[in-house]
């Protein structure tokens, strides 16, 4: 049985704390909840993203990584930063390519990406902004190629991250400087846990992103050298 504080701290997280004990193991309750945590887990890593379905909510265009299958995709994470063979995108003089990629969690990206890509578009007025990339089996690193065939200056790329037992939906928000292949993680910056209501919203994650991308243009850096110091409160709501 799990003691006062534990319950206590139960309430204020969904991290695996307080699950009290059977002898030397666990409840059945709670050795159920784990089990189910874990094949949501495995079940978000597995699940197959509409892109088609994305694509024409938000406007965009499909593409394919290097990686031709999810097997692939899983066990061969550079072919999933590559775009595939004979890919074309239309060149311009963009500010920003907005890149939605599956990544670990298809499940993050179709709870999430469409709405922080509409509360994000009034943030960035005056912005020439792509039609977004919708990729199928791909990493972050993907967008440095979406980007340097687009003609960008900045890419944002949002993406599935890994599952965990608490968190098969999370979003990740990624923005990159003058992307290029090869591209050091060291020079991008990172919006993560977006899924509401347990997570950041889909607002207040616009928000942060707007700001990062403003000040990554302004100051023409991106990554360790810019601070996120915005000081747009944090809000777990939409």
């Amino acid at each position: 049985m799990a003691d006062l504080p534990d319950l206590w701290l139960r309430g204020l997280t969904q991290a695996r704390v307080g699950l009290g004990r059977a002898g030397t193991g666990l409840p059945t309750a709670a050795l159920l909840e784990f089990q189910l945590a874990h094949a949501r887990a495995r079940d978000a890593v597995k699940a197959v993203l509409d892109v088609e379905a994305l694509a024409a909510a938000v406007g965009g265009v499909v593409v394919n990584s290097a990686a031709a299958d999810l097997a692939t995709h899983l066990q061969r994470p550079d072919l999933g930063r590559q775009l595939g063979a004979g890919t074309r995108l239309e060149r311009g003089d963009w500010d920003l390519a907005i890149m939605i990629g599956d990544g670990l969690s298809a499940t993050a990206v179709a709870a999430h990406a469409e709405p922080v890509v509409a509360a994000l578009m009034p943030l960035l007025p005056g912005w020439r902004i792509a039609p977004p990339v919708i990729a199928r089996h791909a990493r972050v690193a993907l967008g440095d190629d979406v980007a340097e065939a687009l003609g960008a200056g900045l890419v944002l790329v949002l993406i599935g991250e890994r599952p965990g037992l608490s968190a098969p939906d999370s979003l990740g928000a990624y923005l990159t400087f003058a992307p290029v292949r090869g591209t050091p993680d060291s020079l991008r910056n990172c919006v993560s846990n977006i899924r509401p209501p347990h997570g950041l919203g889909h607002s207040a994650a616009a928000a942060r992103i707007a700001w990062l991308l403003g000040e990554a243009r302004r100051r023409k850096v991106s990554g360790v050298t810019l601070k996120e110091s915005s000081m747009i409160p944090l809000s777990l709501e939409g």
